[in-house]
């Protein structure tokens, strides 16, 4: 700003030498916007049609003089318009608001020309008029025309001001002073046009390049208060050597500068003046070195304010004694690497001091940017000392409410643990309440006396979220307090009870134990009271553990709802965002869906529905159950999430480093980065089962329990059709449609041999000792089996991969549950045994809940054939099933022999060397024989039915 101040000065010098330059030196130095320099039309205005003399009217008005000039009427109307704008620009915004005298001398001309050049004057003039002097033709003739013609066309000449006609120069000089009209109207003012455009020219140059000038020398400034100082020496020394390359190359600007101010000055003005000036540049030239000097106070003064400024970015007083533990670290280094920027800052107001002291020159200047150092250096240590006292407040604050947290879920754990059959003794109760007393004895130092005290001693850290979680804490410690009370007068109770003789009697049904001190029934009904009230202690300890996880449950909830909401705020909306579209790369574009899958569906869900359904159980957390069983189906979104997930986990690891995701997490201030909350959806799902295990655990007498056993079973089917959706996605080569084979049951890999029989030779794999390693897949409608193949990678990448090898048709499978020699094997077999898979499970539980889930499939689809006629079944098997040609065969049989009521005389064919079986199901006459097994099964069902679906159930060998 001093070299600013300076340069201004010389214009103003300028300025006062030259009358014709009108603009201020501010209104030079500050307008943004010159329509029009001197040296852009500089061929236009040497052309002298209309110029500024720098005379003035009486009250100050500018003059624009429009000397005679033959070819007026053939100037372009573009070149007319340019020198209007110009002249009427230059003089200052005051002078020009109050309007301009124009002067047209047309002496030398005819009447018509006067009339054109009026009109168009009129109908080009960008400025203020205040009044229009016109010198008329001095010819006889001419005149008297003009005189005449003015008259008749005064209305057609009318313009916003008025027209004044003069004869002569002397009638021109009763309107504008001699000494304000050049030479040519009869004045005394010097001017000559080409002088004034040349100075015109070379002052405009100036004031350009001084305007620059300050424009660099103001964002070097800027840059030295944002640039953020480095840690390290090197780039310290690095960082100094750029700004000081800056300097110099401005040092240098600012000298050409004035150089330049300088011999414009001397070029307009007169020896005296230069001699003045020269007396009077002394002090701006000290003050431009002085500046120079002092870039580095101001490089100190922005470092420390923007040590400052992070300094105040410290308020948060954490919400754990970890968190508060971590703040202060990072206290302790922000104020390490501040100490530097501090005592840089510090020796600079020394060496200020010193200055003042010797009665520096600029000592005013001085004194003011001392005390200012002095002040911001107190001003960043004092707060810094409040900051950390205030963070050690909050840390005692939270490790009290820890220890009172801690202390509370020892007593309640406490408190259940004891059981309940012991305490009915008098040596049982007195070791509970022993264990009460000695554990309330540790609540002195754990627990918060008092809560108004607490609020008092830590007001000043104390904010809405901290002072909630005081309550709550207290509200805790209050709750496990009343248990232990209630327990103790129980116990006490139980304890205080005397041990008496025992007389036997004659036993009967009523019999019981006889004091001689009281009656039988006094003494069952003092047992039965005491246990009684035991019992409703109990009760009552298991319903506060209830509502405990019942407040989880509805907390979590409300969190996960929370963050689902801020996560398809802060970074799904802002894909769509306009004004982010630049940060998003071209390939990430477009993928929002893949990135979030159905995370907006599953956030309705819980948002509208789940949380609030929750709600209205908040009194009743045994019954919570129902609420689960209620919303059950709608939790199969989650399938749909899950199964997305490792698209979007693939397409996060690719643009993690996007600096979309970065502002976004800025913008929401997380620690963590979105794929941690893209991971939330999947947590929650599991979180469910285990507080559904817990609510349950203390609600196993309720009236609710059945629901929340349901509701658990229900849980876990959804996450074990998740984990089998998850295997399912992972199937390559199958050319079908998955989703057409029906639900998909079941999953797992076994050991797998085969015994296929196919065409005149047989083929037995079998012989192959070795077993093929094969993951099947069970759906309602097909089985298929797959080579499972690890893959190499990171996350879900990493995640096996299912190679389709082939599939079984469940409409043509049948089994044999158990093989001699193992308890693990069981064969699947297909098309009349043409095809024979011998499975062996990892354990025989996981071979018996393979094998109950075939039979559910198998019998499944019996029953919904015993409902339609047996030719509909047909579309079960394949068209070339040899089932379906035994189905048709047996109908022209069954047609021939109408009277067949069994099927003794048909042969039914044999399996060499297999064992004989016995069929399921406990059929209900009357029967026939199955032509396979020759077991009787429903007459309801023909012959070709049952071969069709080849004796679909068997327990025991294999059949014959």
């Amino acid at each position: 700003m001093i070299f600013f101040n300076v340069c201004c000065e010389i214009l103003h010098k300028i300025t006062l030498q030259c009358k014709f330059f009108f603009l201020s030196t501010d209104e030079i130095m500050h307008q943004d916007i010159i329509p029009l320099y001197a040296a852009d039309i500089q061929d236009q205005l040497k052309k002298q049609f209309a110029y500024l003399s720098g005379g003035r009217g009486g009250d100050g008005c500018p003059v624009i003089t429009f000397p005679d000039y033959p070819a007026f009427s053939e100037i372009p109307e573009k070149e007319f318009q340019n020198v209007l704008t110009y002249l009427t620009s230059i003089p200052s915004l005051r002078d020009a608001g109050i309007g301009f005298i124009l002067v047209i001398d047309r002496r030398q001309d005819k009447w018509t020309s006067v009339k054109a050049s009026i009109l168009r004057i009129a109908a080009s003039f960008p400025g203020n008029l205040q009044l229009v002097l016109v010198l008329r033709p001095t010819g006889f003739f001419h005149r008297a025309l003009s005189d005449i013609a003015f008259r008749i066309n005064k209305d057609e000449l009318r313009m916003k001001v008025p027209i004044i006609m003069l004869g002569s120069v002397s009638e021109l000089q009763g309107y504008i002073d001699k000494t304000q009209l050049t030479e040519d109207l009869g004045g005394t003012l010097d001017y000559c046009h080409n002088r004034w455009l040349s100075r015109r020219t070379a002052i405009e140059g100036f004031a350009q390049k001084v305007k620059q000038t300050a424009q660099i020398l103001q964002s070097f400034g800027t840059e030295l208060a944002e640039t953020e100082l480095p840690n390290d020496v090197q780039s310290t020394s690095s960082l100094l050597a750029t700004h000081t390359e800056k300097k110099d190359k401005m040092k240098e600007d600012i000298r050409v500068a004035v150089e330049q101010g300088d011999d414009i000055l001397g070029s307009i003005t007169k020896p005296s003046k230069v001699a003045a000036f020269l007396l009077f540049w002394p002090l701006p030239k000290v003050e431009l070195s002085s500046f120079m000097q002092s870039c580095v106070s101001f490089q100190v003064k922005a470092a420390l304010d923007i040590v400052s400024e992070r300094l105040s970015a410290f308020t948060d007083v954490g919400n754990s004694s970890s968190h508060v533990e971590h703040i202060l670290k990072d206290l302790a280094n922000f104020e390490e690497k501040s100490r530097e920027t501090v005592a840089k800052a510090r020796m600079l107001a020394s060496e200020r001091d010193a200055f003042i002291q010797s009665n520096h020159y600029a000592v005013d200047s001085i004194i003011p940017k001392c005390s200012e150092l002095h002040h911001l250096c107190d001003a960043f240590t004092s707060e810094t000392e409040r900051r950390r006292n205030h963070l050690n407040k909050s840390l005692e604050l939270h490790d009290l409410l820890e220890k009172s947290m801690k202390w509370c879920d020892e007593g309640i754990y406490l408190l259940a643990s004891q059981p309940v059959d012991k305490c009915q003794s008098q040596d049982g109760a007195e070791s509970a309440l022993q264990e009460i007393e000695k554990f309330l004895d540790t609540g002195a130092g754990n627990k918060i006396k008092e809560l108004n005290k607490i609020y008092r001693e830590y007001a000043h850290i104390l904010n809405e979220d901290l002072k909630e979680h005081v309550q709550k804490v207290f509200q805790k410690q209050e709750s496990m307090e009343e248990m232990f009370q209630k327990r103790q007068v129980s116990l006490k109770k139980l304890a205080a009870k005397q041990t008496r003789p025992v007389q036997p009697v004659a036993p009967r049904p009523e019999a019981f134990v006889k004091s001689p001190c009281s009656s039988p029934g006094n003494e069952t009904t003092e047992l039965h009271q005491s246990r009684g009230g035991s019992t409703m202690d109990d009760e009552e300890n298991l319903a506060v553990l209830r509502q405990h996880v019942m407040n989880e449950l509805i907390e979590t909830e409300r969190a996960y709802v929370e963050e689902l909401l801020c996560v398809l705020e802060g970074y799904a909306a802002e894909m769509d965002n306009p004004l982010m579209a630049h940060l998003i790369s071209p390939e990430l574009q477009n993928k929002k869906d893949i990135l979030f899958g159905n995370m907006e569906e599953i956030y309705h869900f819980h948002n509208r529905i789940f949380l609030r359904e929750l709600e209205t159980y908040v009194e009743y957390p045994e019954l919570v159950g129902r609420c689960f069983l209620d919303q059950m189906e709608d939790f199969q979104i989650y399938e749909k999430y899950c199964q997305n997930k490792p698209r979007s986990e693939s397409l996060w690891r690719q643009f993690s480093d996007s600096v979309f995701f970065q502002e976004c997490q800025r913008k929401l201030d997380h620690k963590l980065s979105l794929d941690s909350y893209l991971l939330k959806p999947v947590q929650r799902i599991t979180k469910y089962q285990l507080l559904l295990k817990e609510m349950l655990k203390y609600s196993k007498n309720c009236e609710g329990a059945e629901d929340l056993q349901e509701a658990l079973t229900s849980i876990l089917g959804i996450l074990k059709a998740v984990n089998d959706s998850m295997h399912q996605i992972a199937i390559t080569g199958y050319d079908g449609n998955l989703n057409e084979l029906g639900k998909l049951l079941m999953q797992g890999s076994f050991n797998v041999w085969t015994d296929h029989k196919k065409g005149h030779t047989k083929v037995k794999d079998l012989a192959r000792f070795k077993p093929m390693q094969r993951h099947l897949f069970l759906h309602e409608k097909a089985v298929l089996f797959c080579k499972k193949r690890e893959e190499n990678g990171e996350g879900y990448e990493k995640a096996p991969s299912y190679s389709y090898k082939h599939s079984l048709n469940m409409a043509a499978v049948g089994i044999t549950e158990n093989v001699k020699g193992d308890a693990k094997k069981f064969e699947i077999w297909y098309n009349a045994r043409e095809e024979v898979y011998i499975i062996q499970a990892p354990t025989p539980e996981v071979k018996a809940t393979w094998v109950n889930e075939i039979r559910k499939v198998l019998t499944s689809q019996l029953q919904a054939c015993r409902a339609c006629d047996w030719i509909d079944c047909l579309h079960f098997l394949p068209m070339n099933s040899p089932s379906r040609n035994h189905i048709r065969n047996t109908k022209k049989m069954e047609e021939k022999k109408a009277d067949l009521e069994g099927c003794g005389s048909t042969v039914a064919p044999k399996y060499p060397e297999k064992g004989k079986g016995e069929c399921a199901h406990a059929w209900s006459p009357p029967t026939k024989h199955c032509p396979h097994c020759s077991m009787l099964v429903p007459s309801a069902l023909s012959l070709g039915l049952i071969s069709a679906f080849q004796c679909v159930v068997w327990t025991g060998s294999k059949p014959s």
